[in-house]
């Protein structure tokens, strides 16, 4: 027995419907990852090393001050003011460490200046 391979003829698509078939496809399985990714926290703004800074304002009374409200990995919450001019943090004792809240906010008044 001699069998005779089956040909599937396929109808021909135009190059714009593949273009659009391919995106469709792409499109859902991005939905796909997106929606199965699981609960996602929100991130806390400006971190360095265990201090994050999740508000910074600038003071209506001096422009050159920065006034940041710290969190670290503790949960210790501070709100401390940073003088950009002299490099300043104020109050200098607190809870959250002042090495690392004092390098965010010379950090932060390099980003503002």
């Amino acid at each position: 027995m001699n069998q005779k391979p089956i040909r599937l003829r396929l109808p021909q698509i135009s190059r714009t419907a593949d273009r659009a078939w391919r995106l469709v496809c792409a499109l859902t399985l991005f939905l796909l990852v997106l929606t199965s990714a699981g609960p996602v926290q929100a991130s806390p703004g400006l971190c360095t090393g265990p201090v994050c800074a999740d508000g910074i304002t600038r003071s209506a009374k001096n422009h050159w001050q920065l006034v940041l409200k710290l969190e670290d990995q503790q949960g210790h919450r501070e709100k401390v003011v940073m003088d950009c001019r002299a490099g300043v943090l104020s109050p200098q004792a607190g809870l959250v460490d002042r090495g690392y809240a004092r390098a965010l906010g010379q950090r932060l008044c390099r980003y503002v200046s």
